[in-house]
């Protein structure tokens, strides 16, 4: 069968269009993605960034979803150390009401952040604890209505039904992230554009094993999230990819820097020693970058490798233009 495709969008700050236009820019490519057949579209959450704009996807995926039709549309992910499980629950309750059966609701472990971004978002709340699996034991039990009677929350009321319940998916990219979405009867997103080198297919043979042992039944949902782009030929998409790889590679130096174009990911990399130059192109060649017919081979060994009929495409560049052009030439590559 074709593989399912997922926009997992970080609301990148383009080069070529106003830092307040990024939100309206994730509504249009959402747009297009659904014209292209793409089948979920989740939004991530980042904060006190330069170069993503996403703070709150539980509201850009309210209007994306008001802006489609077909597409299921969610959260990749909700950063829910930060939040209330109640909160977090009745909110996607109320998306689910709003949007029966397309509602997806992402979790994740990370701050989406620094440190100092952490602390703001945890301010006036005393005792604030990140105990990330008991918070996502509750978002789920709130959600699925299975508070034990002994719970101090249990009399919470969270009105939802199997129309209106969200999708309950993890992101991760570590066996403890499997094994603790499988206990809870989670999807897994598994974030290899995160952790290339560590993201083993082991880690969903540790998410089923967990799923099926908690009695959640043989099949969970999974998710191969990867980093892409795709151009007509190999060498555009290698130049238009450095804009990411240097991103990634100055991940939380300070100052931060918008993302800057190829040319000037290219002027700087002529400056780099022989151990950056190494790291910047490692960096490169574990993302998914080529032509068409370059990312569908790579894709196809992947999902292949990795036992997933889902992959989560995560695409970062200077220009729009070329980011919604890396989308539709994938999907005319992969389901065409």
């Amino acid at each position: 069968m074709p593989l399912r495709l997922t926009v997992i969008d970080q609301t990148p700050v383009h080069g070529d269009r106003p830092a307040l236009a990024a939100p309206r820019t994730s509504v249009e490519l959402a747009m297009a993605c659904e014209g292209f057949g793409y089948h979920r579209y989740w939004l991530a959450e980042h904060h006190d960034s330069v170069q993503f704009a996403g703070t709150a996807p539980e509201i850009l995926l309210t209007r994306v979803a008001s802006a489609t039709q077909t597409l299921r549309v969610g959260s990749g992910g909700v950063m829910l150390s930060h939040y209330s499980p109640f909160k977090v629950a009745e909110t996607f309750a109320l998306l689910g009401s709003l949007f029966p059966g397309r509602i997806d609701l992402g979790i994740g472990r990370a701050p989406g952040g620094g440190q100092l971004s952490a602390r703001a978002l945890a301010s006036g709340m005393p005792g604030h604890s990140q105990d990330f699996a008991r918070q996502a034991a509750e978002l789920c039990a709130f959600l699925r209505g299975t508070l034990p009677s002994s719970h101090p929350f249990a009399s919470l009321h969270c009105p939802v039904d199997d129309q209106t319940r969200p999708s309950l998916w993890m992101l991760g990219s570590s066996g403890a992230s499997a094994a603790l979405a499988g206990q809870l009867g989670m999807g897994l997103a598994l974030a290899r554009f995160i952790a290339p080198d560590t993201c083993d297919p082991v880690i969903f043979e540790h998410h089923a094993q967990a799923f099926s042992a908690a009695g959640h039944g043989q099949t969970p949902p999974r998710l191969l999230a990867l980093a892409v782009i795709c151009a007509p030929t190999d060498e555009q998409a290698r130049l238009i990819a450095t804009t990411a790889a240097y991103r990634k590679l100055s991940s939380g130096q300070r100052p931060q820097q918008p993302l800057l174009s190829p040319e000037d990911v290219m002027d700087r990399y002529r400056d780099m020693t022989p151990e950056q130059k190494q790291a910047f192109d490692q960096t490169l060649d574990a993302m998914v970058v080529g032509s068409p017919a370059t990312c569908r081979r790579q894709i196809l060994a992947l999902a292949e490798r990795f036992g997933s009929e889902e992959i989560g495409i995560v695409t970062v560049t200077h220009a729009f233009e070329a980011r919604l052009a890396s989308y539709r030439l994938l999907a005319q590559a992969l389901q065409g």
